[in-house]
């Protein structure tokens, strides 16, 4: 094995017949993960998006029973069009298992007690098998110890820990974004035709995931490209594989996109074209960013950084600054190193031949880079807050755990006469250090993870100070339930403010809410209104300053002293 940290690949004293227990690892940090999201689960109110996909899984759930009972009735056009039309703006694979986990676990085993958690847990499973993955992929390309280190990593960030959460769909397409990367680098290190076919099935999954999966494509053939480029300038090593995965990907992928999702079954040309078109030319939604709403484009370039370093633990920031920068200086080097042997001319003392023949420095990096790619593009919408990039996040914990690496290898080296097993139990020790900063940072962070701010930026208070946006989807409405529950009375009025009518039937059919009250959107006719603070909200807040003739609302919600939600109660004696 090389003693250069650069080339040090996978250890070799790890026998490929102990392989197995890697899997092993990965499905107890999986189950781990989603033993710790069911729990905390409760504590967190429907989210707008959330109450369209309830109702929509729904509608896949009479599907599937029809598809039983009437195959030929179910697959007509008019069946379809009748119980997939809702929501159609999609794809179909996670509101399918949505359906299905809620028939299955909620209506027929009744393994929740909630069936909204019936709804959630395929999003946290997809949640739990993102650590999966993550650990293989850096336990592969360097060792266990970077592999644990990075799924760990990934699991506390506040904003994922708070979708992995949801039935929603941006956590599902984070873990099929780096599963299908992981399946491409496999066929390049042993191209089956198994690995091959599974790697095209995988994408199509991705695509039926969501439309991030749009933009795999050009990560995949940019390293495919540079891979083969740089392979036939190289001299004493074996040429670059041809990327049979990408031909899969083009010829399985749309087949399991379309077949998976009945929609699309007919008139398949426009519903393709009317999905595109409805995600490339996406409505504008408002969202603070430093003291300012963005209600239409250009999008602030520095969105994109600022909300990364504002949300990620600086810890997980600071290790990926030295892995990713480690992994960089690498593999410039290896680019100098090949152009000094292709003009046959000598490499400069500290340039390293090439060693990987998969380039897997290369394809973390654009793994990394791809997802933020559109928000440094003035058109691209920034609603949603860090969501829509999250697919780049296992890859800058896989840096991380890089740098983590890098930082225990320094102390071994440091202290070298340390006996061996003490060394061990060191630097077991320094890297649960190294992580918990990261665990406190997003257990705290719950359940008002979209409020959440780290320490780099001065927390909740910070992020506020700083007018970054501090929720949407208003799905803080079930955390006034202690107000509400011993004072609200039968037929008492509530105004929703930014809560669905969907998302507060649910509350109250789970008994999050008091069953006896009404929702409206209307203030003048409710007893209690709430107003969650976002800073285009604030003339919803002047407001009820006029109809409840007060600025004072009656309960004030806080994260860290900061207002997440506001109550106003119309029997003004309730405030005394």
């Amino acid at each position: 094995m090389s003693s250069d940290p650069l080339h040090r690949y996978r250890d070799p004293s790890i026998k490929p017949s102990l392989a197995k227990i890697d899997h092993l690892v990965g499905l107890a940090l999986c189950v781990g993960y989603i033993l710790w999201l069911l729990p905390t689960a409760r504590s967190l109110g429907f989210s707008r998006d959330e109450s369209f996909y309830f109702h929509a899984a729904r509608d896949y759930a009479q599907w599937f029973d029809l598809l039983v009972d009437a195959p030929r009735k179910a697959i007509s056009r008019a069946e379809v069009d009748r119980l997939w039309g809702y929501n159609h703006e999609h794809p179909s694979l996670m509101k399918g298992l949505f359906a299905l986990s809620w028939k299955l676990f909620y209506v027929k085993a009744k393994l929740f007690a909630d069936e909204s958690t019936a709804f959630r847990f395929p999003g946290m499973v997809f949640g739990g098998l993102g650590l999966w993955v993550t650990y293989l992929f850096g336990a592969r390309t360097f060792n266990r110890r970077t592999g644990v280190i990075a799924a760990l990593l990934l699991a506390f960030i506040p904003r994922p820990f708070y979708h992995a959460h949801l039935a929603c769909f941006d956590v599902p397409v984070m873990t099929m974004w780096i599963v299908s990367i992981y399946a491409y680098w496999r066929t390049l290190q042993k191209p089956s035709f198994g690995r091959i076919v599974v790697a095209g099935l995988i994408y199509g999954l991705c695509l039926e995931t969501k439309h991030n999966a749009w933009i795999l494509p050009i990560v995949f053939v940019a390293h495919a490209i540079a891979s083969q480029v740089a392979s036939k300038r190289r001299q004493g090593i074996s040429p670059a594989p041809f990327p049979w995965a990408l031909v899969a990907m083009a010829v399985l992928g749309p087949l399991v996109f379309l077949g998976l999702w009945p929609w699309q079954w007919y008139d398949t040309a426009n519903r393709v074209r009317e999905y595109m078109q409805f995600h490339l030319h996406h409505d504008y939604y408002n969202i603070e960013y430093l003291h300012k709403n963005y209600y239409a484009p250009p999008a602030p370039i520095s969105y994109a950084p600022v909300m990364i370093f504002a949300t990620v633990p600086g810890i997980t920031l600071f290790l990926f600054a030295g892995g990713f920068f480690e992994r960089i200086r690498g593999l410039i080097r290896r680019v100098l190193a090949d152009i000094a042997q292709l003009t046959k001319r000598n490499a400069p003392r500290g340039f390293l031949p090439h060693v990987d023949g998969a380039e897997t420095d290369l394809l973390w990096t654009l793994a990394f880079l791809a997802p933020l790619a559109p928000f440094f593009l003035p058109a691209t919408p920034i609603f949603g807050g860090t969501k829509h990039w999250f697919p780049a996040y296992p890859f800058l914990c896989l840096f991380a755990a890089r740098g983590a690496d890098l930082t225990l290898a320094a102390c071994r080296r440091a202290f070298y006469m340390v006996p061996a097993k003490k060394m061990q139990f060191a630097e077991i020790a320094l890297a649960a250090l190294l992580v918990l900063p990261a665990a406190i940072v997003t257990a705290h962070s719950h359940p008002f993870g979209l409020s959440s701010y780290t320490p780099f930026v001065g927390g909740t208070r910070g992020g506020a100070s700083l007018g970054l946006h501090r929720q949407f989807w208003g799905y803080t409405t079930q955390s006034v339930d202690s107000y509400l529950e011993p004072r609200a009375r039968p037929g008492d009025g509530l105004f929703l403010h930014d809560t669905t009518w969907w998302a507060f039937e649910q509350m109250q059919k789970e008994h999050r809410l008091p069953a006896g009250i009404f929702g409206t959107a209307n203030p003048d006719e409710a007893r209690f209104a709430v107003i969650q603070h976002e800073l285009h909200m604030n003339e919803n807040e002047f407001n009820m300053w006029n109809v409840y003739d007060t600025p004072s609302p009656d309960y004030v919600l806080t994260q860290d002293d900061v207002p997440i939600i506001s109550l106003w109660d119309r029997l003004h004696g309730a405030r005394k």
